[in-house]
This record gives structure tokens, C-alpha cells and sequence, in this order.
């Protein structure tokens, strides 16, 4: 019954789904491994060209200069291929110099350190149009980076408080977190509610060693990083070896979670940890651990579980009342533990700093184990619970040593020393960008699987690479992704596209 019917209603399905079929994607179809330079500019020498931020309103890019005059340039990035300065902004009227740039709804918001680095810093909004200065809120001390949230309304600055070089004077670590909605609001966010907790947190992995410094005022907030919806942030506590995690509602941290420490006593971690050893560039298993001290921290999430990317850098404490850095060959090691004397030499152990904070577990004045600086890796930690789901173990090592631009003189200290990241979708392909200061190079991961990271590509950057920034193709002037090498050695800006 009613077959007369069905002919007619089969051709109009099948009509429907042949113009289902026939919707275009739209999404760029784009190869992240074929990522190549494609543009550069040389703002200066060195200290310039350390932080940049992109807005897509104006087609501009801000990049911190740090050179001879403290200010911000700005680029025409119309042309990504031939970027041009066309303005500057002085940091003179508001004082202090420029850490970090982010951008949002066309104002550029400026992470500002006083002069006395002890002192509380500023966060500087303009207009990107203009560059006129909008508004100045004070922040805690030394805000050493600022990112909006994705939904624009909050501006998160990390704030460091680094001490004095004497130490008298070592101010809180806390997070700015500024409401943009409400005039720009500021709530400070401070960590004494885990003050309790020390001893539990510092026997999972937390470094607390500042002398004379107080729970909060040893806490030394580096970098954030906030979710997609804007509900949660992660902040790295680079010399503490820990990310805190922050309920952007609740205003507050909830949770400190301790990082622990890497073995360089495996084949997929090996390590090569003398610059003098006649340039054997060598990996091979030690008997040595590194803190991981991410510098740069990234959000990705997949299948609704929280994933963060860390650029374990690692950072001492070097100050005139308190260095905490010796060379393995100037401190004595427990017999036991290191019976080979070979091991102090310089082709050895002999030359490799290590931090004098930690080691001496049976409190006899000899070292039984050795903590370097850093991990020589990026990893992935599960945001919620802090665990380590991922370790590039030895692999940027290797890639820099295959591509030729493996530093020998820094296997002692911190290797190729990864310190940038960012994580962007290429294409549909999502992609983790690490930078290498002392490689000079940014490693290209593919994240598909964010579990097991895959190799792509390495890209030669300018002279330490500080700035790794990541700029969408629906945003980008060519409509293709582009990646941004800011680069404080040499001053140099670096652009590159995929193929």
C-alpha cells in the first residue's frame, strides 16, 4: 500500500544526501610537517623580540623589545612573509619593563614589572588600533606572564615574586585574576590555604628551599595556561617543580600538585651530561635525576579529560646570600652510592651542576643521589590528578642532535633546555610546538594521540627562541596557521606556515 509513494520520497532522500555530501569543508587542508619559514624581521640585538602577541582586528603583531629602550613594538603582519615595523610603545610613561603580551577583543594587556622587581607590578591595557594607553592595574610583584582567558573575561597574570639578591626581601607568589566585565577588577589568588600541607607536598616532589621564606612567599608562579571554557586555570611553580591548579569561579587555588623527579637511568631517557668529553654527543644511562621545573605550560583536552603540556626547563636559585647551584666535582658523593671516582671527572659527572637542595638523604654532609636542573623534555600531566601520562624522554636531544644543532656546551646544565610551548590545531590535526632555547630550534609534535606524541618536524629558529606563538588559520591574514619565532639572542622574529 502507498507504493507510489516511496519512489518519489527515495529520490529526495537520496537528493538530500548528495547535497550533504556535496558541503565543502572548509577547514584548511593543511600538513603540520611541512611547516617552513616563510618570513623574518631583526628588531634589534640582544634582549629584543622576547614575547609576541597577534591581533586579528588590526593584522598587527606586538612584540616585547627588551633592547636598548624597553617598549613594545608593532608589526604590520599583513604580509606575514615581510613583516614591517610601523610604531613602537614606550614602557617609559607607565615604568617598569614589559614580561609578557596577550591580546583579546582588540586591547593588548602588558605584564609590567616594577623597577624594584620586589614591588608590586602592572598590568597596561591599549588599544590596538591607536595604542593608546586605556587603563594601569596593579598586579603582585614581578607579573613574569599574562594571558586571557578564551572567553575573554578574565586577564590571568603569573606573579613570581622573586626575592632580593640578598634575600631580605622576597615577596608572595600569587595569580592576578582580573575581571574585564567589571572594570577591570583585580582578585589576588594566593596559595596559604596549602601552607598545612608542606611536609606532604614537599615528600611528593614540592621544592621548598628559600631561606628564611615563608610557604607563599617561597611559591614562585611562572606561566598559565586556562581551559577551553575558561572554568579552570594551571599554573607552573617553575623552581618549586609543581603546576597549581585554579577555580576561576571560585577564585582560588584548589589543588598544588608536585611533579617528582626523572631518571636519566633508562635507555629512553639517556642523557648526555659533560661539554667536555671532547664533543661525544653521546646519550647513555646515569645515575641521575632531573626536576622537571616546566617553564611554559599548555592546555589540550581530549575524550573530557583535562591534558597539560609542560617545557621542563628548569631554573636555580643564584643570588648574592643564596646560590643553590655546585658542579658534581665540588661537592662530595656518598661512597656507596657512587663508588666509581671516575665519575668526578670533567669527561664524566665531574662538570654537570646540580642543585645542592636535595641528595643528601641520611643527613651526613655526602650526596647519595644527584638532581640536575630540568628534565631535557615536554611532558603531558593529567590536570585533574597531576599524574604524568606522557615523557618525550631523550627525543629532543636526539632530534637536535640528528638536525646538527645540539649545543655540546650546555649538556652539563640544562641541554637543549626546552622553554616555549604552545599547542594549535593544523589542519584537523592538533600539534604541540616546543621551542629549544639553547637548540636553537622548535620541535613540531603531532598529538592526535596526545598519549604518544609523534615526531613531524624541527624548525631552526633565531638565537634562543623565547616567544613560541601559534596563530589559528581562521584568524591568520593568509588564512593558513602560522607559528611565530620570537627570539631574545639576536633580536630575530621568525614566521613559519605549512606547506
Amino acid at each position: 500500500m502507498h507504493k507510489r509513494y516511496l519512489l518519489p520520497f527515495c529520490l529526495a532522500a537520496a537528493l538530500t544526501a548528495c547535497k550533504k555530501d556535496d558541503v565543502k569543508d572548509n577547514s584548511p587542508k593543511e600538513n603540520a610537517a611541512t611547516f617552513r619559514e616563510i618570513g623574518s624581521i631583526d628588531i634589534g640585538d640582544a634582549g629584543a623580540a622576547e614575547i609576541a602577541a597577534y591581533d586579528p582586528k588590526t593584522q598587527r603583531l606586538f612584540v616585547v623589545n627588551n633592547g636598548v629602550e624597553n617598549k613594545i613594538d608593532v608589526l604590520d603582519f599583513k604580509n606575514p612573509a615581510a613583516p614591517v615595523v610601523i610604531a613602537s610603545i614606550s614602557m617609559y610613561p607607565v615604568g617598569g619593563l614589559v614580561n609578557s603580551l596577550d591580546v583579546d577583543n582588540g586591547i593588548l594587556a602588558a605584564a609590567v614589572e616594577s623597577v624594584n622587581k620586589q614591588a608590586p607590578g602592572k598590568v597596561a591595557l591599549y588599544n590596538t588600533s591607536d595604542y593608546s594607553l586605556i587603563k594601569t592595574i596593579e598586579v603582585g610583584a614581578l607579573p613574569d606572564m599574562i594571558t586571557y582567558s578564551p572567553d575573554g573575561k578574565y586577564i590571568l597574570t603569573a606573579n613570581e615574586g622573586e626575592p632580593s639578591s640578598d634575600y631580605t626581601n622576597d615577596p608572595e607568589g600569587t595569580v592576578s585574576l582580573i575581571s574585564v566585565k567589571d572594570n577591570y577588577a583585580v582578585t589576588t589568588i594566593r596559595f596559604d590555604a596549602f601552607a598545612g600541607q608542606q611536609s606532604d607536598l614537599v615528600a611528593k616532589g614540592l621544592r621548598m628551599f628559600g631561606p628564611g621564606s615563608s610557604f607563599t612567599q617561597d611559591l614562585e608562579p611562572e606561566y598559565i595556561t586556562v581551559s577551553d571554557d575558561s572554568r579552570t586555570a594551571w599554573v607552573t611553580l617553575q623552581e618549586n617543580n609543581a603546576i597549581a591548579r585554579i577555580d576561576l569561579q571560585a577564585k582560588a587555588v584548589t589543588a598544588i600538585m608536585p611533579l617528582g623527579f626523572k631518571s636519566y637511568d633508562s635507555d629512553a631517557s639517556a642523557v648526555n651530561l659533560s661539554d667536555k668529553d671532547n664533543k661525544d654527543l653521546t646519550l647513555s644511562r646515569q645515575k641521575v635525576f632531573g626536576m622537571y621545573q616546566p617553564d611554559a605550560i599548555g592546555y589540550y583536552t581530549v575524550d573530557g579529560q583535562h591534558l597539560l603540556f609542560t617545557a621542563n626547563e628548569g631554573d636555580a636559585r643564584e643570588y648574592d646570600a643564596f646560590k643553590e647551584v655546585k658542579r658534581v666535582k665540588d661537592i662530595l658523593l656518598d661512597g656507596t652510592a657512587f663508588p666509581d671516582a671516575a665519575l668526578k671527572t670533567d669527561a664524566g659527572l665531574g662538570r654537570l651542576n646540580i642543585t645542592t637542595t636535595l641528595g643528601d638523604t641520611d643527613k651526613d654532609g655526602d650526596f647519595d643521589a644527584l638532581y640536575s636542573l630540568g628534565a631535557r623534555s615536554f611532558s603531558v600531566w593529567n590536570g585533574t590528578t597531576g599524574v604524568q601520562v606522557y615523557d618525550s624522554g631523550n627525543d629532543l636531544d636526539q632530534r637536535a642532535i640528528a638536525a646538527g644543532v645540539y649545543d655540546d656546551e650546555r649538556s652539563d646544565d640544562k641541554s637543549v633546555e626546552p622553554e616555549g610551548l604552545t599547542v594549535g590545531t593544523v589542519g584537523k590535526e592538533p600539534v604541540v610546538f616546543v621551542g629549544m632555547e639553547r637548540a636553537d630550534a622548535v620541535g613540531v609534535y603531532s598529538i592526535s594521540n596526545p598519549y604518544a606524541p609523534r615526531f613531524l618536524t624541527l624548525l631552526k629558529t633565531g638565537d634562543a627562541p623565547e616567544g613560541v606563538l601559534f596563530i589559528d588559520a581562521k584568524d591568520s591574514p593568509t588564512k593558513k596557521s602560522l607559528l611565530v619565532v620570537s627570539s631574545e639572542g639576536d633580536g630575530v622574529v621568525k614566521v613559519y606556515s605549512p606547506e
